[in-house]
């Protein structure tokens, strides 16, 4: 039986744990109510990163991240990589799991990147068995992250917003709305990041993720986003935030910094300021 409730996080901010923070974040958290971790980061058998994880988990409900599993690839999930994380669900019991939809292996090879994919009738069949596969071993609803985009696949069928709720209605997943994707992929492809949100099957998302991203142009002269988790969130980000959570309601809602990453007051006050849009905006 799986576990289908919409999400076990607080309705509050969340940040992505790293270890230079651990004793700020056992000592005065702040605003911060919950933490995520990268699956893949904490698949080893022992050591400081499990001896912290554990301390953690007693205190703050935990949101498991993948980068790994390759759900849209095309070749068959890795069977060994399934395991390691059902072992971490296991022992660890988070509040949340999520994923990507994105690909990263090819032939038997991994490629250290999220790479995107066309919405069409095939890979939205690939999508369903694999998000199946992956909920039934694990035995627990798994969200699905909408990616940052750079192109448009001649070849897609279908916008991403309706491929993402066939796959919600097909698999009984939940979804992860990233917004600093959703502005990132918008702008790139010159399209409207508000219409995308209202799009959004907003019913489904458990969680959200803000985020930096490094703002480069081009060889024609034109705005080129990148998905950097490496600086503070942008003001339109905010702004885009605002209009989600005017739909949404308050939500997980995670400050993602991985590059770069500042020191804990930094990223405390990012917290606190996700916070605040939700208590001024939330319905």
């Amino acid at each position: 039986m799986l576990d289908i409730t919409r999400s076990a996080l607080p309705p509050r901010p969340g940040v992505g744990f790293k270890a230079q923070h651990f004793t700020d974040i056992q000592t005065d958290p702040g605003p911060v109510a919950w933490l995520e971790i990268h699956a893949e980061n904490y698949m080893g058998a022992g050591g400081r990163p499990l001896a912290q994880l554990r301390a953690l988990a007693e205190r703050f409900p935990i949101s498991v991240h993948g980068v790994g599993l390759s759900i849209g690839g095309k070749g068959a999930l890795d069977p060994d990589h399934l395991a390691r994380l059902k072992h971490l669900l296991g022992w660890l019991q988070p509040a949340s799991f999520s994923e990507h939809l994105a690909w990263s292996t090819h032939d038997g090879a991994y490629l250290n990147d999220l790479l995107p994919l066309p919405y069409t009738a095939e890979t939205l069949a690939r999508v369903f068995d694999h998000i199946d596969q992956v909920q039934q071993v694990l035995g627990r609803r798994m969200l699905l992250e909408n990616p940052a985009t750079y192109l448009d696949f001649a070849e897609t069928e279908m916008t991403e917003t309706d491929f993402l709720a066939e796959i919600v209605s097909r698999t009984g997943c939940g979804l992860l709305l990233d917004v600093n994707n959703v502005h990132v992929a918008c702008t790139n492809r010159g399209a409207d990041p508000v219409a995308y949100v209202d799009a959004f099957p907003v019913a489904a998302v458990g969680e959200i993720h803000l985020g930096g991203h490094d703002v480069q142009t081009d060889e024609y002269g034109a705005p080129l986003l990148i998905d950097s988790h490496g600086a503070e969130v942008a003001d339109p980000v905010w702004a885009l935030y605002a209009h989600t959570i005017s739909r949404t309601g308050a939500m997980p809602t995670l400050i993602e910094w991985d590059t770069d990453v500042p020191d804990w007051p930094v990223l405390a006050a990012e917290a606190t300021r996700a916070a605040n849009v939700m208590e001024r905006v939330a319905p």
